[in-house]
């Protein structure tokens, strides 16, 4: 990886210094140069996610697609979130607010003892080469992410923004980033606390995302391709995620007693096998149609631009969102 390694180290560069160096002392901002080049990677590594999302998935989605394409305005919706997202834009504004403290409150904690557990040293000589290391870490980040997911489903308030990403029906490689933003938020704390905790170099915390990005990316992909039993009993295919997404299968807390999976089942990101391992795996279905229960059966309104989307969210989480749906119903009929 070291040929990657060098060619990525020099696009890098090239961008920073021919773009993002000249803006930042134009606008008085040199000050600001250090972080300005972490968000020159995370600027990089979306673009090359992009492209092997255009190029790759995009070819397969057409050669090879679940469902025909009849909703672009929510799609379109769908890249204005991968945008935000997977070109660092979101990433820098986190950095510069809830990222910054997290920092200052772990060197407050670390002047006063708080140690750095260094899981790439458990296994003393092996987990010293670079590539086993890597697997550590994106073993233990997949495990929590795997329990955060199920925590969106199983907490009703978190539900209401994480609601935002299950209500589309017209599921495609552009979904994943399909968030709230304060579910992005809360989401993105747990796991630079847990980077910060276990001591994952900077380089690595950025391999670690974009590797579980572009998978995540897969999974959501309009892409009738089934997988080998044994593969998927191993890592999450776009079937098995797509049962995920399956309407009245998200979060169904008034059926608790007679629904076999109340608050939504297959919550892994890469492996499969926690879902295995804490019995949340549902092996049935296969390309049903994507929602939630009450958007099919009752016509719930969760927004179909992102401001609607996002606007609703924190309705529901207070609430508040039959009269805000009458709002934007009123807007949208008068234009």
């Amino acid at each position: 990886m070291n040929w990657f390694s060098s060619i990525f180290a020099a696009v890098q560069q090239w961008l920073f210094e021919s773009f993002i160096q000249p803006v930042a002392f134009a606008l008085g901002a040199g000050n600001l140069l250090e972080d300005g080049y972490a968000a020159t990677g995370w600027l990089v590594v979306g673009l090359l996610q992009i492209a092997v999302m255009v190029l790759v998935f995009g070819t397969a989605q057409r050669l090879w697609p679940v469902e025909k394409v009849t909703d672009r305005h929510a799609i379109r919706v769908d890249v204005l979130y991968t945008l935000l997202h997977r070109l660092g834009i979101f990433k820098l504004m986190m950095f510069f607010t809830f990222e910054e403290w997290a920092l200052q409150l772990f060197g407050v904690l670390r002047a006063h003892g708080l140690p750095t557990l260094q899981i790439d040293q458990i296994w003393p000589g092996v987990s010293d080469v670079a590539w086993v290391s890597f697997l550590l870490y994106l073993v233990v980040f997949d495990a929590l992410g795997y329990w955060v997911h199920r925590f969106q489903h199983r907490f009703h308030w978190w539900w209401q923004l994480h609601a935002v990403h299950h209500s589309q029906r017209q599921m495609t490689m552009w979904t994943d980033n399909r968030n709230h933003l304060l579910d992005s938020v809360l989401v993105d704390l747990v796991f630079v606390a847990a980077a910060l905790l276990i001591g994952v170099g900077p380089s690595q915390f950025v391999a670690l995302v974009a590797l579980s990005q572009l998978f995540e990316s897969l999974q959501h992909a309009n892409l009738r391709w089934p997988w080998p039993r044994w593969a998927e009993r191993m890592a999450v295919s776009p079937r098995f995620h797509r049962r995920h997404h399956e309407v009245a299968l998200g979060h169904e807390p008034g059926r608790t007693q007679t629904h076999p999976h109340p608050y939504g089942a297959n919550f892994g990101i890469l492996f499969s096998v926690w879902d295995i391992l804490f019995r949340s795996a549902d092996w049935q279905g296969g390309y049903q149609a994507t929602g939630i229960d009450d958007q099919v059966q009752s016509g719930r309104d969760y927004g179909r631009g992102f401001w609607a989307q996002q606007g609703l969210g924190i309705a529901r989480l207070f609430k508040r969102d039959a009269g805000l749906s009458r709002r934007v119903g009123q807007v949208r009929s008068s234009q």
